[in-house]
C-alpha cells in the first residue's frame, strides 16, 4: 500500500503522568482522543479533562515517496 493513513494524537502532561504521542490506524472520522489513546492513561473521571488537552491530526502520506526521497538523499 503506497498510501499511508494514521491519526496522531500530542497529549501534554497531565497531573501525574508525562505527554505522550499516540499513533493509530483509524478512519479520518474515528481520528480523536478516545479512539486514538490506548491504553489511556488517566481513569474515568478524569478522560475528558486529559482528552481535551490533546490534539489529534489526521495525516496521509506516500511511503513510495519518502522511500524515494532516502534513496536519492542517501546516494
Amino acid at each position: 500500500n503506497s498510501e499511508d493513513v494514521r491519526c496522531k494524537c500530542i497529549c501534554p502532561p497531565y497531573k501525574d503522568h508525562s505527554g505522550h504521542i499516540y499513533n493509530k490506524n483509524v478512519s479520518q472520522k474515528d481520528c480523536d482522543c478516545l479512539h486514538v489513546v490506548e491504553p489511556m492513561p488517566v481513569p474515568g473521571p478524569d478522560v475528558e479533562a486529559y482528552c481535551l488537552r490533546c490534539e489529534c491530526k489526521y495525516e496521509e502520506r506516500s511511503s513510495v515517496t519518502i522511500k524515494v526521497s532516502r534513496v536519492v538523499l542517501l546516494a
